[in-house]
This record gives C-alpha cells, sequence and structure tokens, in this order.
C-alpha cells in the first residue's frame, strides 16, 4: 500500500506473484516463499524468483517492473528504475514496488540459473494459475551449504517440514500399495 510519498507501506507477496503470472513471465519461485507454499512455518517478506533470461521473457519482466513502479532498493534515497542490463546480467536485482519487495535473481547458490533449477520444481496452484516452486528437498540442501545467517538459523524448520511431507507421501505411497496388495488377495 503506497503512502502519499508513493513509498509502499506494506507487501502483498500474493499480487506481486499474480502480477507476474498474468504478465506471462516464466520464473521459479525460491527462498522463504517458496518453502511457506510448501508448508514450512517461517516468515517472509519478499518474493524471490529465478528469471529465465531469453530476451522475450526478460522483456515481458521489466514491463511488469514498470506496471508496478519498481525501483531498486539501495542503502541511500535514490531511485534507479530497473533496466533490461539488470535483468540480463548473472548477478541479483532487489526491488521495492508498490506491491512489496521483489529479488529477481539470476542464479541462486551453486551457480544454479533457471535451466538448471527447473527438473528441481514442483507445480504448485495459486489462484487458478500453476506456478514453478523450488522443491524442498533442492531448498534443504541449498540451505545446508550457505554461509548466511538466516539461512542457517531457518534450515532447521526446514529440514523438520521436508522430513513430515517425505513422511506424509511415503504414508500414502504405503496405503495406495497396502490397498492394492489387499485387492490382488481377494481374486
Amino acid at each position: 500500500m503506497p503512502t502519499s510519498s508513493g513509498k509502499p507501506t506494506g507487501a502483498d507477496l500474493s499480487a506481486v506473484l499474480e502480477g507476474l503470472i498474468e504478465a506471462g513471465v516464466e520464473f521459479i519461485l525460491v527462498g522463504g516463499l517458496a518453502a511457506v507454499v510448501q508448508g514450512a512455518p517461517v516468515t517472509t517478506m519478499d518474493v524471490d524468483i529465478v528469471h529465465n533470461q531469453s530476451s522475450e521473457n526478460i522483456a515481458k519482466l521489466l514491463a511488469f517492473l514498470k506496471s508496478i513502479d519498481a525501483f531498486h532498493r539501495r542503502p541511500d534515497d535514490q531511485v534507479l528504475r530497473p533496466k533490461k542490463g539488470d535483468l540480463s546480467g548473472m548477478g541479483h536485482a532487489l526491488f521495492t514496488t508498490r506491491l512489496g519487495p521483489l529479488d529477481v535473481l539470476a542464479v541462486i547458490e551453486e551457480g544454479r540459473d533457471y535451466e538448471d533449477l527447473l527438473e528441481h520444481t514442483v507445480e504448485i496452484e495459486f489462484r487458478g494459475h500453476t506456478i514453478r516452486v523450488l522443491d524442498l528437498k533442492t531448498l534443504v540442501e541449498l540451505k545446508r551449504t550457505s554461509r548466511d545467517l538466516k539461512d542457517r538459523q531457518r534450515l532447521p524448520v526446514l529440514e523438520e517440514t521436508l522430513r513430515q511431507v517425505e513422511e506424509k507421501y511415503d504414508a500414502k505411497q504405503g496405503l495406495g500399495r497396502a490397498s492394492h496388495n489387499d485387492d490382488a488377495g481377494d481374486q
């Protein structure tokens, strides 16, 4: 919610995601929100994405960023608007928008980019759309090697969430096999 000065006063992370989807941007949701949508009880204040760096996708992302009044987060008050070069390099572009913070990452830990991460995603339904989210197992693996204190502090929660998700999945698989085996015995 912008104030009269135009600066945001709160974050609507769902609106950021929905805007990216509606703009046709190809991205993978990573970071804290990726953990949250997979059941991790953690708090996050921004949306972190790794984007496809094709020219067409960068054009869509840039148009979306302009539509939400994005500017680079900086320690000073200088307002720098996003440019194509900000989105086509190998670095991170951290934006403040009227919807909330959006971190556009070319790569994450171990230099993994959009193409590298695709096989480690799950598809999650969100407001009638499907989004690609970095799977919890890969997220945990990457956080184990992170030097970031915040990542290290969150790691036990992510590991426990992963354990519970895998346990639930294994239980469902076991029930499916058990009922299938019961049916086979009835014949």
